[in-house]
């Protein structure tokens, strides 16, 4: 099966900045593959070195099995695409605006830009150049979805948009996946992307870090752990949590005639459920680690500055 979006060595630099470092990306048909990483990390040079938007320093990319320095106009046809920097201006409405872009874009199935209107919120009867930022965000969002391409290519889809308008949005992100189509969204916000993704490549500072499915991900995570024991038990527990390789920042306080244990597990659940189990503990918490977590081991912040 041909990949719908593989990059080799893909490398960016203006002057002596290098914005891109090597980026080797493959994402297969029928996937919604995220990019996660801060301001800066490189995520908008990717994609628009992927739509010809700017050209790459050295590297091969293709999408949809073809060069988008070559393929022209058919390819981006097949593609839809909403910047991270919206900019639409003009006295025309939103519907004579979107009406545009179908004639440019292909076919448009009847009453697709007002389903997709009705469904986001967006009244198609303003001119563009009234709207706040999030209703422009939802004109960004009709015309990338609005011709149902093989491909979606979202920069901070969700910018501007209020928290029912972003439930929407991932619904229709998921409606595309079931029907085959490849989504490859960027963004900062991490429980964005653990709720949209099924894959996702962790980019800082112009280079992938790790690129792994979402629920990997989350299980490499590091898991806050407590566990309440009777008094006459702390010191062999603790003794026993101490020697497990995985488990850090050890710490007890005691309260009410028990002794409460809190600890960070970075792997090794059952190992640390059996040394657990020997004392016979009064509560045990383990908590279900998200995608933030794994994300923050990557960064330790998320406040590296750099390229977009």
């Amino acid at each position: 099966m041909t990949p719908v979006i593989q990059t080799r060595a893909l490398t960016k630099r203006y002057g002596r900045r290098t914005a891109l470092h090597g980026i080797d990306l493959t994402i297969e048909p029928g996937r919604v593959f995220g990019v996660i990483g801060p301001n800066g990390a490189g995520k908008t040079t990717t994609m628009r070195v992927l739509l010809d938007i700017i050209r790459a320093t050295s590297g091969e990319v293709r999408v949809l099995g073809a060069d988008p320095r070559t393929a022209g106009p058919d390819l981006r046809r097949r593609i839809g695409y909403l910047p991270g920097e919206l900019a639409l201006e003009g006295r025309a409405t939103a519907h004579g605006l979107l009406r545009h872009y179908a004639e440019l874009s292909g076919p448009v199935a009847v009453g697709r830009i007002e389903q997709l209107s009705e469904r986001l919120g967006l009244d198609l009867g303003r001119p563009v150049r009234s709207l706040s930022k999030g209703n422009k965000q939802k004109v960004g969002l009709v015309q990338a979805f609005m011709h149902d391409p093989e491909l979606l290519v979202l920069d901070e889809p969700t910018s501007g948009l209020d928290p029912l308008v972003q439930q929407e949005f991932l619904t229709m992100v998921r409606e595309a996946r079931d029907a085959g189509r490849t989504v490859f969204l960027s963004s900062h916000v991490i429980s964005e992307i653990q709720q949209a993704a099924d894959d996702v490549a962790v980019l800082r500072a112009g280079r992938i870090v790790d690129v792994s499915t979402v629920d990997r991900l989350r299980a490499a995570a590091r898991r806050s752990v407590r566990v309440t024991v009777r008094p006459d038990a702390r010191d062999a527990l603790l003794a026993r949590l101490g020697a497990l390789p995985h488990l850090e920042e050890l710490r007890y306080e005691e309260s009410d005639g028990t002794v409460t244990i809190h600890g960070e597990l970075g792997d090794g659940v059952a190992a640390f459920v059996a040394a657990v189990a020997v004392s016979e503990p009064l509560d045990l918490v383990v908590q279900e680690p998200d995608l933030e977590s794994a994300v923050l081991g990557f960064y330790g912040t998320l406040g590296e500055e750099g390229d977009r």
